[in-house]
């Protein structure tokens, strides 16, 4: 039988993105009025062909590839769709500005082309008044709230976003490459001129834009050691999915969609954050290769009486052990042994007791699981024990922030594990210590959110722009 390539119109371009995400889309936005011929191949489907199949009823079925996490729009196509317009949050842009001023308005300038797409045009804001109020709150119990402008779009309505995006790119000459699988990039003698895809076929550019998301580190991790490129190793966060009744979080999530909590831990002085609060929202499982983990969603016109939210224990190792990502991976694939190829999910008031929540546990709970395919258990066994004192502690010092939160009947889902891949080392345009090849994005380290991750794509096509228009020396 004959193999059926995706079509191209050409085997050369100026530049080629790897990776469709907020990073590569951005990317490519910045690129479409300079006249440079450009690619964005991406391993997924278009977000209009991006339909999980699973359900309570029916369980994953192992799409290849899965349109969670791959495909036009990357794996924050279907989160919650949240903006967080803080060049701190998810990152920090004036690491790569040089100064605050800049990042802020790098931050601005990613908001509007948002807006442009078919963002909404509420924005969260509270008065100062109940911002005072939530600060003063954490500040009583020696924990920290971050004060965040929010613009919410919804899992939802961030499809339309991006499918409007993404059509306006193709407008105005960009070429998109789907459903491919980029195998290596191209370097000879320290230069990077291409990528070779999985099916063989060599498609040259003078740059190269590496943005495949979070999805994509382990791949990121296996070109950086193929072709010796500088990086460092960065944090991970390990924890759970949090869900109680939303009539908990309410008077919270009114003041700020998504709140921002930090709390520093009394045993091991860790640090633990919630992230992805998910208003009225669902609980959902996320397929990786030898694991699985948990995430939230939540939309405009679907609502569950919970609220969920991930409560992340912040994880930095020294020598002689380094290597973050193989260390929550490992503890990833230990919880998904311990679940049996499920998330494990357990009452608060079991992990206190020191006791495993069964299906019965489950069955007479007061706060009914929004994901129903996983399986009762005991996450003392899945993750190491200082996590595990950490996420308790931690839910008693918010607790006191937000009375119930910490109840018995609260669930835990686990593993929530954020991986943010090795941290390419560039430089202010994002140019890595390959010449003529850049990186963006959470896949490459530099980012971790949506806007941060946007705004990388940004400086990398900016720096690209400056390159190419470098006047030759005589």
């Amino acid at each position: 039988m004959d193999v059926i390539f995706p079509v191209l119109s050409r085997w050369d371009y100026s530049v080629i993105i790897v990776g469709a995400g907020p990073a590569g889309l951005f990317a490519a936005h910045e690129l479409a009025a300079s006249g440079l011929s450009t690619l964005v191949i991406d391993a997924g489907r278009d977000i209009d062909e991006r339909i999980c199949p699973m359900s309570p009823v029916k369980g994953c079925i192992h799409c290849k590839p899965c349109s969670i996490l791959r495909g036009v729009g990357g794996s924050g196509a279907f989160s919650d769709g949240t903006l967080n317009l803080r060049p701190d949050i998810g990152g920090n842009l004036a690491e790569f500005t040089g100064d605050s001023e800049s990042a802020w308005e790098l931050v601005d300038y990613v908001d509007k082309v948002f807006l442009k797409y078919g963002a909404t045009n509420d924005l969260s804001s509270p008065p100062s008044s109940e911002i005072e109020f939530l600060r003063r709150k954490a500040a009583s119990v020696g924990a920290s709230f971050i004060e965040i402008k929010q613009r919410h779009i919804g899992s939802d309505n961030s499809i339309a976003l991006i499918s409007d995006f993404k059509k306006d790119l193709e407008a105005k000459g960009m070429d998109f490459l789907l459903n491919t699988d980029v195998a290596d990039i191209i370097v000879d003698n320290g230069v990077c001129s291409g990528v070779l895809l999985r099916d063989g076929r060599k498609l040259s550019a003078q740059y190269t834009l590496l943005a495949p998301g979070r999805v994509g580190c382990d791949w990121v991790n296996e070109i950086v050691n193929r072709h010796s490129i500088l990086y460092s190793f960065s944090g991970v966060d390990i924890g759970v999915r949090v869900e109680v009744p939303s009539i908990i979080m309410d008077p919270i999530t009114r003041i700020n969609h998504d709140p921002k909590f930090h709390i520093h831990t009394w045993r091991y002085d860790d640090f633990v954050r919630t992230f992805c609060t998910n208003e009225h929202g669902f609980v959902v499982k996320e397929e990786y290769e030898g694991f699985v983990a948990t995430n939230g969603h939540s939309m405009h016109r679907k609502e569950s009486d919970n609220t969920n939210f991930a409560f992340l224990v912040h994880v930095e190792l020294t020598h002689p052990m380094e290597n973050t990502i193989k260390y929550a991976r490992s503890v990833a694939k230990l919880a998904t042994t311990i679940g049996g190829g499920k998330p494990v999910l357990q009452r608060m008031g079991d992990l206190r007791r020191g006791r495993r929540s069964t299906d019965k546990h489950i069955e007479r709970n007061t706060v009914v699981n929004t994901l129903k395919d996983i399986t009762p258990g005991d996450i003392s066994m899945a993750m190491p024990h200082r996590i595990v004192m950490d996420i308790i502690e931690g839910l008693e010092v918010l607790s006191e922030i937000i009375p119930g939160v910490n109840s018995d009947s609260t669930l835990l889902y686990a593993p929530e594990v954020k991986f943010y891949s090795i941290k390419l080392d560039v430089d202010s345009r994002m140019h890595t210590s390959i010449e003529n090849l850049f990186a963006a994005g959470d896949g490459a380290g530099l980012s971790r959110d949506l806007v941060n991750s946007a705004a990388t794509g940004v400086l990398a096509a900016r720096g690209i722009l400056s390159v190419n228009y470098r006047p030759s020396k005589d």
